[in-house]
């Protein structure tokens, strides 16, 4: 069936004017335009809708039964079709689910958990992990911000870097190289890297290579808490992000120092699906992820001088 919904506006003021004349000048339109209208009407409904009593016109039974929900249908399409209003935090309640590496969920959870409690405490947060593989999870909706290193390629894909991290060597503590670690001794050291897809090299290895080096790697992992759990308990060294990885760093008794080589600073990427792009909540879930990565990452940086000094 097609429907005109504009014949909606001429049936609420018609139902209001009680005539066609009254209709007309409502809706600035020409009285026998609203007739024509009218007798539309008639003939979807199959009903008279106003018929005259006398010198007036009287709305039928059917046409005064359906007088409130003409009213509520056009009162919805303008809230629909009107432009976003301000977003009222106190009364949202919505569930963002946010996809990253457990080590970007370590860093960022507390402060940003703490921020969406205090704006606004009917949003709750769903952390889910990487998966081995790539998928279409923001296409689909099932995820609204996937935070990791890589740009997407798909045009639909909106990103954002909102950070810089940089490599560090991390080892235990009382490591024979805690204190310093030049090239050869890194190139010595059993290796242990974090890879969704188990992985056992990466472009370290071959920065190691254009230097006449390898390097030995033990085991590939695809959480952190793994992969601290193995650097804390042997003399095994594990190249990561340091700011990100602070949490993790004082809650296994690590130690990070600086890496022999230059390692290009991993940006830290936030994307979505542009279908969120003018959506006012995810706007503001983007603006509270964006503000926590930055706290995260300057405190960071802030207690590194301070220990250095």
């Amino acid at each position: 069936m097609q429907l005109d919904l504009n014949l909606l506006t001429v049936l609420d003021a018609l139902l209001e004017e009680g005539s066609v004349a009254g209709a007309a000048q409502r809706l600035r339109l020409s009285s026998p335009a609203v007739s024509r209208s009218l007798g539309r009407l008639r003939r979807l409904t199959g009903d008279d809708i106003l018929v005259r009593t006398g010198r007036t016109m009287t709305p039928t039974p059917y046409a005064t039964a359906v007088r409130d929900r003409v009213g509520e249908l056009l009162r919805q399409t303008r809230e629909v079709l009107a432009p976003h209003g301000e977003l009222d935090l106190a009364e949202l309640d919505r569930v963002f689910t946010l996809q990253c590496h457990d080590t970007l969920a370590t860093a960022l959870a507390p402060v940003l958990l703490a921020d969406v409690a205090e704006l606004a405490p009917g949003v709750r947060l769903r952390f889910l992990a990487e998966g081995a593989v790539d998928t279409d999870e923001l296409r689909h909706g099932r995820v609204d911000l996937e935070i990791g290193a890589g740009i997407p390629a798909a045009a639909e894909i909106r990103h954002e870097t909102v950070g810089h991290d940089r490599f560090v060597a991390v080892m235990r503590r009382g490591h024979p190289y805690a204190d310093r670690l030049d090239l050869a001794a890194y190139a010595a050291r059993p290796h242990v890297l974090i890879s969704r897809r188990g992985r056992l090299s990466d472009p370290v290895d071959a920065i190691l290579e254009s230097h006449g080096l390898h390097r030995r790697v033990l085991a590939a992992t695809g959480t952190t808490a793994s992969a601290a759990h193995i650097v804390a308990s042997g003399d095994a060294v594990l190249t990561a992000p340091e700011l990100t990885w602070q949490p993790l760093i004082r809650a296994f008794d690590l130690v990070a120092v600086p890496l022999p080589v230059e390692l290009p600073a991993p940006p830290i990427v936030c994307c979505w699906h542009q279908r969120y792009d003018t959506d006012p909540a995810h706007i503001w879930l983007r603006d509270r992820v964006r503000a926590a990565f930055t706290t995260v990452l300057t405190r960071d940086r802030r207690q590194r001088h301070v220990r250095a000094e």
